[in-house]
């Protein structure tokens, strides 16, 4: 019967259920993980290198948080080219819509999960001046199109878990936490992704139905606290989404999902939801081929 499902449900991505096409040739620009925090600059950096962290040896060692001076440049560039009829190219940012509330959770000796906002500012000891300023800049001169990602980029009841059995993980995670970062995905992939649960069965691995629905509405929240408005697009962390993750999102007032790369498929429509897959990756921090 499984072997069924898996078929049918593969059958169903190969064959769309709803064509679509545009009446002109389209790039779309489509960048993930903004508002995410990650190493915690210099000085996290030296924090969790004396706690025994090896740092340096991948790319995503690196990752931290982009700057206003980081959108300044990037909306800079946009606003330097139109089109024939005068219009700037726009990238849109699917947004992580709140970090880890460090100072609280320190409060508590590390024991449990709390979150701040995006809307609401930076967890401490993070320090970004003018950050959210320089969103909201880039998207008034239309260079800049917010869009949702998610709550968080892990799957919190994985974190939670590895929290409560203690040992290594428990260990890593609180030394990362000191030092004000979330994690470094590469040093402990069993987090997952918000809405997939890495160490479960197959069948088991994305969150129920009813949960998906609750964290995807958390994020439509805090959205539209952030933006003064509702998003429409969406893309899943890790690019993890299942039938349950469309109808969510088609609820909630989502109208493009955005697929990743992988089996190429043309622009179609499903769970009410115009579908578009990537087809072109830009990834300098883990293609060396990239140049810039």
């Amino acid at each position: 019967m499984n072997l069924a499902r898996k078929l049918w449900r593969r059958g169903r991505t190969l064959l769309p259920s709803g064509g679509f096409y545009f009446d002109r040739p389209l790039v779309l620009f489509q960048s993930d993980d903004w508002g995410r925090v990650g190493v915690r600059d210099h000085e996290g950096w030296e924090q969790l290198r004396a706690a025994g962290i090896e740092l340096g040896g991948r790319p995503y060692d690196f990752y931290t948080l982009e700057t206003a001076a980081d959108l300044g440049a990037l909306s800079e560039m946009l606003q330097r080219h139109r089109d024939s009829v005068g219009r700037n190219p726009c990238v849109e940012m699917n947004f992580i819509l709140s970090n880890l509330d460090f100072a609280k959770m320190a409060e508590e000796r590390f024991q449990g999960l709390h979150f701040v906002s995006l809307a609401d500012g930076l967890p401490q000891p993070w320090s970004r001046p003018r950050l959210i300023e320089a969103y909201r800049e880039g998207i008034a001169a239309g260079v800049l199109h917010p869009a949702l990602h998610g709550m968080t980029h892990f799957c919190r009841s994985a974190v939670e878990r590895g929290l409560s059995i203690g040992g290594e993980r428990a260990d890593l995670l609180r030394t990362f936490w000191r030092a004000g970062t979330p994690y470094i995905h590469w040093r402990m992939p069993w987090i997952g992704y918000e809405y997939w649960d890495a160490e479960k069965s197959e069948d088991d691995r994305f969150l129920s139905a009813e949960r998906q629905r609750v964290v995807i509405g958390e994020a439509v929240g805090a959205f539209a606290k952030l933006f003064s408005g509702l998003p429409h697009s969406a893309c899943a962390p890790g690019y993890r989404a299942n039938e349950d993750t469309n109808r969510a999102w088609a609820k909630l007032g989502i109208r493009v999902a955005q697929n990743g790369p992988g089996a190429i498929a043309p622009p179609h429509f499903d769970h009410e939801l115009l579908q578009v897959c990537r087809t072109v990756e830009f990834e300098p921090a883990v293609n060396p081929a990239i140049s810039l």
